[in-house]
């Protein structure tokens, strides 16, 4: 879909459909008032008929009957004034796309999204076609019948500022950088391995303007990188450690250090998953490590203005007869060793290397990302990750990103009396302690591995995937949470004076 920025007239020119934004009140902004002047009033007769309320998520299509140009109106809610925020926006123009698309609109006009005391012009426009383009996302690339036929084209914002063309250029490269993660995600495992993720991040890299270094089996081996060849023994397909690294134009203002998980197939090795526990998601075992690349592949259309270092850990979990074994014991990139309690713990493992390895590279911050436990579902549920630290002020700036993009998150303890649930008996940890507990000691065991550096963890197994559609996401991967990782670093870029 092609979005845009136009000077042009909502009630005058020929659209499939026109997107308008009301509250619950059914107040009309400008673009939508004078929508409504032409159409002899019949919009807000139509809404106040349908007792249309404007709550966020909520859309309502409205025939114009031939008074207008364009066909139809489609009314999306944004919900109270006073409550305007990013997250509501975004989340209106993904809903409202949606409903244009199902109405059979190839080419859609969009009046100027809301502003407010926390949301400026930029940020409005950047949020909306951010969440329009989200809300067009499918995934067809294996879909050879029924095929969908009704698909948006284009999406023309009805603009003449540089505010609405910066917050449109920035909507849609974030987008991408989501889309690119649910992508990988979705793909199947057959087509998706240790070595072909290599190669998309090299590609990747090549178009964002990133460094790319591809460790493989023999690199780990150097670099003593035990954990991860351990887990990725069971497969014919090798593991390997992935390095991009975005350098800004500018004085950077600091190293940050985005870790992903990609386990790109876990069988849960010798401590195999049953069937019936959704063992064919498995293949969304690497979603971390998709949202590091996405995440990675916006940094210099947005300008960032620190050094950021993305480090994929990926291997495939495999059962065979060279597959690591309950009982074995391994060997971190950083010495300590780890006495395998269930091979079903892996990810911890492979992240247990990228960690010590990316604070190596003179990362300041790190943020690892994994949909790691079970336990962490059990505790918040499908939609919120859990956010571990070692540092509160990058704790609270990650809480704060999150809050502005919507995708929720909450913050978990990391209680040291519970380290000792993870000691080893003949090694000097234990890639588990147990279920109860599991996501605290398993981001405990992480700790173990970050050589001191300010460090945060998001247990992303819930928000991940999705098996319904929601507001921003079909079915499948939801590429969480690109934006929340996007934001902080702009966050954090303007705080700073020199920024």
């Amino acid at each position: 879909m092609d979005v845009s920025v136009r000077n042009l007239s909502l009630a005058r020119e020929a659209f499939d459909a026109i997107i308008v934004p009301v509250g619950p009140d059914r107040a009309l902004q400008p673009d939508g008032a004078a929508v409504d002047r032409a159409m002899g009033g019949i919009l807000s007769t139509a809404l106040g008929d349908a007792d249309f309320e404007g709550g966020v998520g909520k859309a309502m299509v409205i025939p114009t009957l031939g008074h207008l140009p364009a066909r139809r109106v489609v009314v999306v809610g944004i919900g109270a004034a006073a409550a305007l925020s990013v997250a509501a926006v975004t989340r209106a123009w993904s809903v409202g796309i949606r409903a244009a698309r199902d109405s059979g609109a190839r080419t859609v006009a969009s009046a100027a999204p809301p502003t407010g005391t926390d949301i400026a012009a930029t940020d409005a426009y950047r949020a909306a076609a951010t969440g329009a383009v989200l809300g067009a996302y499918e995934f067809l690339e294996y879909r050879t019948l029924d095929r969908p036929t009704r698909a948006v084209d284009s999406l023309t914002f009805a603009a003449d500022s540089d505010e609405a063309r910066r917050g449109v250029a920035d909507g849609t490269a974030v987008a991408g950088g989501v889309s690119l993660a649910r992508d990988l995600v979705n793909q199947p495992p057959d087509a998706l391995y240790p070595e072909r993720l290599a190669e998309i991040a090299q590609d990747v890299a090549g178009r964002t303007g990133l460094e790319c270094r591809i460790h493989d089996r023999q690199a780990l081996e150097s670099m003593g990188a035990g954990a991860t060849l351990g887990v990725g023994k069971g497969s014919a397909r090798e593991p390997r450690l992935i390095h991009l690294t975005y350098t800004p134009q500018g004085p950077s203002l600091g190293s940050v250090g985005f870790v992903g998980k990609a386990i790109t197939f876990d069988t849960g090795g010798i401590n195999l998953k049953p069937t019936g526990g959704g063992l064919e998601h498995m293949k969304s075992d690497m979603a971390g490590g998709a949202a590091v690349i996405g995440a990675m592949s916006v940094l210099r259309a947005l300008g960032v203005p620190f050094t950021v270092h993305g480090v994929v850990a990926s291997a495939e979990n495999m059962l065979s007869s060279t597959a690591f074994r309950p009982g074995d014991v391994l060997r971190a990139m950083n010495g300590k060793t780890i006495e395998v309690i269930s091979t079903d713990a892996e990810g911890r493992l492979v992240l247990a290397d990228a960690l010590t390895y990316t604070a190596r590279q003179g990362a300041h911050a790190m943020i690892d990302l994994a949909t790691l436990t079970g336990a962490s579902v059990v505790a918040l549920g499908q939609q919120a990750a859990g956010v571990f630290g070692t540092s509160q002020p990058l704790v609270d700036d990650i809480l704060a990103a999150s809050g502005r993009t919507g995708e929720l998150m909450w913050h978990m303890p990391l209680w040291p009396e519970y380290r000792e649930l993870i000691r080893g008996d003949v090694a000097d940890l234990k890639n588990s302690g147990g279920r109860p507990a599991g996501a605290v000691t398993a981001a405990l065991f992480l700790k173990e591995f970050t050589e001191g550096v300010d460090w945060v963890h998001l247990d992303i197994a819930g928000p991940a995937w999705t098996e319904r559609v929601t507001d921003l996401s079909t079915k499948g991967g939801t590429g969480y949470p690109v934006r929340t990782l996007l934001a902080f670093l702009e966050n954090r870029a303007s705080r700073r004076p020199n920024a």
